[in-house]
């Protein structure tokens, strides 16, 4: 396996999946996104305790479709080798589920049944067709990624849109599924563009952190200790965080006020836990070194003036290119550009302005780690706005177009290039992605079961 699975493959494989399991996999349509697209949910097997599993929550990050029909495999195969054994005990709470032959409780049909939401967010998928070409291959590029990813608005997000007051269908199908289900565990299988891996918990699952940290070890991903948005959570082990209580300030770094509202708690209501699993596409070494960061608050210093000139610098040729654009209301990449350029740059680097003051103070301080994963946001807003740019550009009829698209492919190509090298990137190849994944999200449904039930 070297490139990611398209929609449609993802969607071809669970149907393929169905026919060789029949009454065991089901698929149903639980929704249709706002183009009128399907939302699929793939289950397998039977059991009492339902494990939820969001694919593809973000369009930018292909991973999950991949996982989700890995994982589907997984499940099925446990139970063409149980064969005619009967069903496993019931996992009592505080009890680890057997593991005889070899096999976990978890992937025991009789006893759990996966709901796996194959692509949450279809219409920002097809907006992002040409991502999963773009990452393939021996060598696949930053440039090659950015110039194919589309990120909605925030209020476009299917799990984040509650928080913006938003109401969407793909959500509101999410929130269907969890008040049916009543899963014991939520996964979101999500990819961010470089760095290390980590995962957030709505609430502890304390058997996590070992096989997360084993999984991570054998497949060599870095783990991100100190990432981006949860830089104040609880910390139980490397690259683990658990949200803090609703009224702690220690949260998100910006706009995360009303996280209570986001699909990711929903499962809390009925005593459920939501794990966010994040793979890289590309890692750095420098996710996982806990030494201190010399001169902490001038570099972060530096990282805001970063994201805050690169997202000038696109709004520059944003501002010459408005009158020729499609309207914001016709053209979602235009809305992501907008927004990024009505105050979103400013937000991200003054949302930093308080840990460079802490810097400045003395120890603790800031680790290396937790500065790169703040150098890594930094490059990315700026580039994820000039890749949409340049392809309205590309599709722009208009004589100042091609001038505009080569000073801002310039741009652009510097900074890619500049991220690689900065940041010391190396490609984690998809299978190593997949396995890491789908390892966790088997690790998190075993805890769940011990720790919640």
């Amino acid at each position: 396996m070297d490139r990611y699975l398209t929609v449609a493959e993802v969607t071809d494989s669970a149907r393929q999946l169905v026919s060789r399991f029949p009454g065991t996999g089901r698929l149903r349509r639980i929704g249709t996104s706002r183009a009128g697209r399907p939302i699929l949910m793939l289950s397998v097997g039977h059991g009492p305790h339902h494990v939820l599993v969001v694919a593809r929550p973000h369009p930018d990050e292909p991973v999950g479709g991949t996982t989700a029909i890995a994982l589907a495999e997984q499940v099925a195969s446990a139970l063409a080798e149980r064969g005619a054994r009967g069903p496993a005990e019931p996992v009592a709470r505080g009890r680890r589920p057997s593991t005889a032959t070899g096999s976990s409780a978890v992937t025991d049909p009789s006893l759990v049944t996966w709901d796996i939401v194959l692509c949450l967010d279809p219409d920002g998928a097809a907006l992002s067709q040409g991502i999963e070409e773009a990452t393939a291959g021996s060598c696949p590029t930053l440039a090659g990624y950015y110039r194919a990813a589309y990120r909605p608005v925030a209020a476009e997000q299917p799990e984040w849109a509650p928080i913006e007051s938003r109401h969407l269908p793909e959500s509101q199908a999410l929130f269907d599924v969890i008040e049916e289900l009543r899963p014991v565990l939520q996964c979101s299988l999500h990819n961010v563009e470089a760095g290390g891996t980590w995962v957030q918990l709505t609430r502890d699952l304390p058997r996590l952190v070992a096989p997360f940290q084993k999984s991570a070890a054998e497949l060599a991903i870095p783990v991100q200790s100190g990432t981006f948005d949860a830089l104040y959570w609880e910390n139980p082990g490397p690259g683990v965080y658990v949200l803090p209580p609703p009224e702690s300030a220690a949260r998100l770094a910006a706009g995360s006020e009303n996280i209570g509202l986001s699909t990711w708690c929903a499962p809390a209501r009925y005593g459920g836990v939501t794990a966010i699993i994040e793979v890289p596409l590309w890692a750095t070494d420098l996710a996982d070194d806990p030494s201190p960061r010399p001169d902490a608050g001038a570099v972060l210093r530096d990282l805001a003036g970063l994201v805050r000139d690169g997202g000038r610098q696109v709004t520059a040729v944003l501002d010459k290119a408005r009158p020729f654009l499609p309207p914001a209301r016709d053209s979602a990449p235009r809305r992501v550009l907008e927004w990024m350029a009505d105050g979103l740059y400013d937000l991200v680097a003054g949302s930093w302005e308080p840990l460079a003051r802490q810097a400045a103070d003395g120890p603790p301080g800031l680790t290396t780690a937790q500065v790169c994963a703040l150098d890594i946001v930094a490059r990315r807003q700026p580039l994820r706005a000039a890749g949409l740019l340049l392809r309205l550009l590309e599709a722009a009829d208009d004589t100042a177009a091609p001038g505009l698209h080569r000073d801002l492919d310039d741009l652009f190509t510097t900074w890619c290039t500049d991220f690689e090298e900065t940041l010391r990137l190396r490609r984690v190849p998809v299978r190593q992605q997949v396995a890491h994944q789908t390892r966790t999200v088997l690790a998190a449904a075993e805890s769940a079961l011990t720790t919640l039930r």
